[in-house]
């Protein structure tokens, strides 16, 4: 069973916290603002996306609480901070090695951005 959550495709949600916490734990909010600046502002994740895939990613043992609770920047022990398991780490080089192989169909057959655009 471990072995399907770590093989299943993973929300674009899900793949954006784990990428965020494979760098180092965070809390809620750090989370969503590392998610924004790490794509540029393309994605903004709102609160109920948020804990609501963190519940899901907790449930499926791809994250856990953290036993750090005070980040110096925001001065506050009631966050809660993440990190990353295993398990997430095996499913997030899953899905990275997914679209590495997705890239390479697509350089194999020299598809440019404009071709996935008009359907070319």
């Amino acid at each position: 069973m471990a072995n399907n959550k770590v093989n299943a495709p993973l929300t674009p949600a899900v793949l954006h916290i784990l990428l965020v916490l494979s760098i180092k734990e965070r809390h809620g909010y750090g989370i969503m603002k590392q998610v924004e600046a790490d794509s540029q502002g393309k994605v903004n994740m709102g609160p109920g996306t948020l804990y609501g895939s963190l519940g899901r990613m907790m449930k499926a043992g791809l994250i856990r609480e953290s036993d750090k609770k005070i980040d110096p920047d925001m001065d506050d022990e009631r966050r809660v901070y993440y990190k990353i398991t295993g398990l997430g780490e095996k499913a997030l080089a899953a899905e990275l090695e997914r679209y590495r192989e997705v890239v390479a169909v697509a350089e194999h057959e020299r598809l440019s951005p404009n071709t996935y655009a008009y359907g070319i």
